[in-house]
């Protein structure tokens, strides 16, 4: 019998990528939806999450945390979605993946909090220059439909995610760059599933 795949996610967090990857993967999940405030805090929820974050999956007996790491996980775990490249073709796909997770994120949530690291402090940084991450991310996806070879994966979830809310919310200049790869992500039908669900939250919020 197959292992349940519980996810813990609330529609307005980063959530929406695992979301995304479950849908593509298409195995059934169940789905947990918890607030912000006292049900993230919870000791149930901190025995799963001892940040109290999402999102965060229980598959069978094994806990995942952290979106990228979900995603990494869920493509091992379920080999038949195609998902991860083989074993020997991994660089790009491991490379841009958490170059999504660690350097843009860090050096884009920096940038939209006002923090303007010094030129002394960003060599302390792993992020170093925001406009260095960026400049390496347009880079990563220019003439690209995908980012880790020939067929989507993971690590498209991950970096598109980042690229289609940055855009979005004005984090990411619209380069062409990614304008470009993100019109051939952005219209799959796993990932319109897993907007509807955000809308609808969106919708029942106003």
């Amino acid at each position: 019998m197959q292992q349940e795949i519980v996810f813990y996610t609330n529609p307005m967090s980063r959530g929406g990528i695992v979301h995304w990857m479950l849908e593509e993967l298409g195995a059934p999940y169940r789905l947990e939806v918890l607030e912000y405030g006292a049900p993230m805090k919870s000791p149930e929820y901190l025995a799963i999450n001892p940040m109290g974050k999402v999102p965060a999956i229980r598959h069978g007996d094994v806990v995942v945390t952290e979106a990228a790491a979900i995603c990494a996980y869920l493509a091992d775990a379920f080999p038949e979605a195609g998902l991860a490249p083989e074993t020997t073709a991994r660089g790009d796909y491991y490379r841009w993946l958490f170059f999504a997770a660690g350097p843009v994120e860090t050096a884009i949530s920096l940038q939209s909090c006002g923090v303007r690291p010094t030129a002394e402090q960003q060599m302390q940084l792993g992020c170093g220059a925001v406009a260095t991450v960026i400049d390496t991310l347009a880079m990563a996806v220019k003439d690209r439909r995908y980012i880790a070879g020939d067929s989507f994966t993971a690590a498209d979830v991950y970096v598109g995610s980042h690229i289609g809310w940055g855009m979005q919310f004005g984090t990411l200049d619209r380069r062409p760059e990614f304008e470009a790869y993100w019109a051939g992500l952005k219209e799959r039908p796993a990932h319109r599933r897993s907007e509807a669900f955000i809308e609808k939250a969106m919708a029942e919020q106003r």
